[in-house]
């Protein structure tokens, strides 16, 4: 990045539903999504977590043996990386031009029983930036998702500058926050899904708020959060006829997105439950003289004091001494028996 020409972009947060458990049908949703952005001068466009092909609703409805079928559909509904899927969202950011963070449910290469959540970063020429795994699956997503490694917790030299991601409940985790902003994070995308069957005194968009304001505010940076909606799909897929979970799922206020700035407040209205696209203008010049004043990961720490260390090693279910792609060496030959005196 020119630190003498800080970019000035319009960033694209999108609030939408998946067509639920077709990850092909989601990602010709995400392709419009992306070229309607685009036509709108969106240089940075945000999806909200897992997007391809939906999130685990059934995690907080049902016990583990009836969601137990459903976590087979949603393996089944996954998708590969490197794959077809991903390669149509990279076709479409390279035609656009546009820098995309989305969320993807992520099938792993070496069990049938890991599936991850997934954030992927794809610059705007198609490059595949970030493959983000969540940390720690939250409460309920346990039963789906494991956990990550810190290998994928970066931030990503982009034409609309240091761009870094969190997946929903990792935006609470104080550590990960810091760990991306001492890397030098300026954007900061923050991907969520609606939870209106959460506790009833729980406020989703409340709750989405405060986090991103915080770390926008705590970083003086700008971030991009980005929120599913819950669409009637949905509703009939998971509540059926049951009528108190029903209105558990159409419960107001479970999905917000929008733009906030380095102040913690919003550069225009958040939207709200909503499908929608929110826009915003991000000059991260306005980053500068707010650091003036608590800049966490310079001036205003003691790092004599305070020291964070990141394990980024990546953590592989098994580790060979000899790759098994390479072949065993060659057994020595047998030497030729003697000939036999006559």
């Amino acid at each position: 990045m020119d630190r003498d020409h800080l970019p000035r972009f319009t960033a694209a947060a999108v609030q939408a539903a998946p067509v639920y458990l077709d990850p092909t049908a989601t990602v010709d949703k995400a392709v419009a999504l992306i070229a309607e952005a685009a036509a709108n001068g969106a240089e940075l466009v945000v999806f909200p977590e897992v997007f391809v092909p939906g999130y685990p609703y059934w995690n907080w409805t049902m016990n583990p043996v009836q969601g137990s079928p459903w976590f087979e559909r949603l393996q089944r509904a996954s998708v590969d990386i490197p794959g077809p899927h991903v390669d149509r969202l990279r076709a479409a950011a390279r035609r656009h031009g546009v820098v995309l963070v989305i969320g993807v449910n992520e099938r792993a290469a070496h069990s049938l029983g890991v599936l991850y959540n997934t954030l992927l970063t794809i610059g705007p020429d198609g490059e595949l930036l970030g493959v983000h795994r969540k940390l720690v699956p939250t409460w309920a997503e346990k039963l789906t998702w494991t956990g990550g490694d810190g290998s994928s917790l970066k931030v990503h030299d982009t034409p609309i500058g240091p761009l870094g991601a969190l997946a929903c409940g990792e935006n609470t985790n104080t550590l990960a926050r810091f760990a991306l902003l001492a890397q030098g994070e300026l954007v900061h995308a923050s991907c969520y899904i609606a939870l209106p069957v959460a506790p009833a005194d729980y406020d989703m968009a409340d709750a989405i708020a405060v986090r991103t304001a915080a770390h926008s505010f705590e970083g003086k940076v700008f971030s991009v959060v980005a929120c599913s909606t819950v669409s009637p799909e949905i509703v009939d897929a998971i509540a059926g006829d049951d009528e108190e979970l029903r209105g558990r799922f159409t419960r107001p206020r479970g999905a917000l997105s929008g733009i906030f700035g380095p102040d913690g407040r919003p550069v225009t209205e958040p939207l709200v439950d909503e499908e929608g696209i929110v826009y915003g203008e991000i000059d991260l010049a306005r980053c500068i003289q707010p650091k003036q004043m608590h800049d966490i990961v310079g001036h205003y720490n003691r790092f004599d004091v305070f020291r964070l260390e990141v394990d980024n090693r990546p953590r592989p279910p098994v580790t060979f001494t000899v790759p098994p792609t390479v072949p065993p060496p060659a057994a020595p030959a047998t030497p030729a028996a003697p000939e036999e005196d006559v």
